[in-house]
């Protein structure tokens, strides 16, 4: 199907918001402010019968915050969640973050953490991200749940790389594993795979991509370099035998859904049980966006049923 006409809207609302001459500066917060308005303020959305509590637990290089959401008539299982950004966006308020904890935890009534891990920069580099929602899923863990009751580690884009990074450490090193994995539109491989021809051709109509420039920036941001990138940063060049069941949702629209695609046949060889949802019409990091849209509420739907 079409690019949704959700995004479509977006970009020539986006458009005409930033029409009027002026500065970067001044385009930069005219184009923050429409979108704030259009997607929305996810901590606004409504968390009627979840208890959200934000603490922060130590870590390896220094504290890291968690935002923890419980259900009030008790969890039947629990997932630690991690946001993507491309390792250098995103925050514990985003709607990838805040409003997808919420809907995991009244959608399949578990007790979700979600991990605001440090952010690569300038100092700050791989594995310092991993560190950090390694040592939150020690911590998640060890917390109280009734006996029994499964614990999956899931996370979108970027924050999907670093939860499967997590579980390939926790198979290595020990520790429990994780019940289920869940990825949503996975950002795993250095190079990017290449799209198909079919696909190629119909992003064409998508009005924003991820070029080659841009992985290796996000790639030179996260490991300081884009030759001899460790296994476990972009774990799609890694073992992978030995994970726990997976689910993967990509979307239709997404330049990384090469990744996503390649991921599913990389655990598939190796014996690991996987099943993937295509969400039609939407493009990268589209649980970033309301719940009201169709096929974001299928998505999570789709993810949740695996908890």
């Amino acid at each position: 199907m079409p690019v949704d006409e959700y995004f479509t809207k977006m970009i020539e609302g986006l458009e005409a918001a930033t029409a009027p001459g002026g500065s970067e500066e001044e385009k930069g917060a005219l184009a923050h402010a429409f979108l704030q308005e259009y997607i929305g303020d996810a901590l606004a959305w409504d968390a009627s019968g979840v208890a959200i509590e934000d603490i922060a637990i130590d870590g390896p290089h220094g504290p890291i915050p968690l935002r923890l959401y419980r259900p009030e008539d008790g969890a039947t299982g629990a997932i630690l969640w991690c946001h993507g950004g491309g390792f250098l966006h995103g925050d514990l308020d985003m709607h990838e973050a805040h409003v997808a904890s919420i809907e995991f935890a009244r959608r399949a009534g578990v007790a979700v953490a979600s991990v605001g891990y440090r952010l690569a920069d300038d100092t700050t580099k791989y594995p310092v991200p991993i560190d950090d929602v390694h040592a939150a899923w020690n911590w998640w863990c060890e917390q109280p749940l009734p006996e029994g009751v499964p614990i999956a580690l899931g996370g979108a884009s970027a924050g999907a790389a670093l939860a499967l990074a997590t579980a390939l450490r926790t198979r290595d090193t020990g520790g429990r594993a994780a019940d289920a994995l869940l990825l949503a539109y996975p950002f795993a491989h250095f190079p990017n795979p290449t799209l198909s021809v079919e696909m190629n051709a119909e992003m064409a109509a998508v009005p924003f991509r991820f070029t080659p420039e841009s992985v290796e920036h996000m790639v030179r941001n996260y490991v300081g370099r884009i030759s001899d990138v460790p296994a476990d940063a972009l774990p799609g060049a890694a073992r992978l035998d030995g994970l726990p069941p997976t689910r993967i949702v990509a979307s239709e629209y997404d330049d990384l859904r090469a990744s996503a695609d390649l991921l599913e046949r990389q655990l598939r060889e190796v014996g690991v049980p996987v099943e993937s949802y295509l969400a039609l019409g939407m493009t990268h990091g589209h649980l970033s966006h309301s719940p009201n849209l169709p096929e974001v509420g299928h998505s999570l739907d789709f993810l949740a049923k695996f908890l």
